[in-house]
């Protein structure tokens, strides 16, 4: 039954296996502030003891920017079981970014904006980063490395890869993004 009720009744889930920190929650706040409706449209799920089954970031962004009311969607009649499901499949992301469509059809700064991890033109301060040089030479030729941080899973998910093409590593990603 969705409905709107005062955000002090509210109470986070500590048993919430999911996490925003920093700029990332800034922009979460910012989201609410900009765009209050959507928040009416995707409220948050608590069960019949307004413990949040759904939406505890969402929860912590309204009381940082302030809000009294929220709009949550409760769970009625719903077993602990159920409820335990809920908190872990509604922040399960099955789907992926069709990254094509956002260059070509969405505005990369807006994007941003929104909370998506795009994109972005790099400056020279950026790309010093980004390119760093071996100082080992190897048959008078100076080696560059590339370094590229991954999350455990979408790592593995690399290196499988990896697995199944022919050549070195630096090899494949130089055909990969020169083609």
């Amino acid at each position: 039954m969705k409905q709107q009720i005062k955000l002090y009744k509210i109470k986070g889930n500590p048993q919430n296996p999911r996490i925003v920190k920093d700029e990332k929650f800034l922009k979460l706040v910012n989201s609410i502030k900009e765009f209050p409706q959507m928040l009416e449209k995707r409220p948050i799920v608590i069960d019949e003891n307004y413990m949040v089954l759904g939406g505890n970031m969402r929860l912590k962004a309204c009381k940082d920017a302030g809000y009294k009311d929220v709009w949550v969607d409760m769970a009625v009649g719903w077993t602990d079981e159920q409820k335990e499901a809920f908190i872990i499949k509604d922040n399960v992301a099955f789907g992926e970014w069709d990254w094509d469509i956002l260059a070509n059809d969405y505005d990369s700064v807006q994007l941003k904006d929104w909370g998506i991890d795009v994109w972005q033109n790099l400056d020279d301060t950026e790309l010093e980063d980004f390119f760093s040089e071996d100082k080992t030479e190897t048959d008078a030729d100076t080696k560059n490395k590339i370094i590229l941080e991954y999350s455990e899973d979408d790592y593995n998910k690399i290196n499988e890869c990896f697995k199944k093409l022919n050549g070195t590593k630096e090899q494949i990603v130089f055909e990969l993004i020169t083609k």
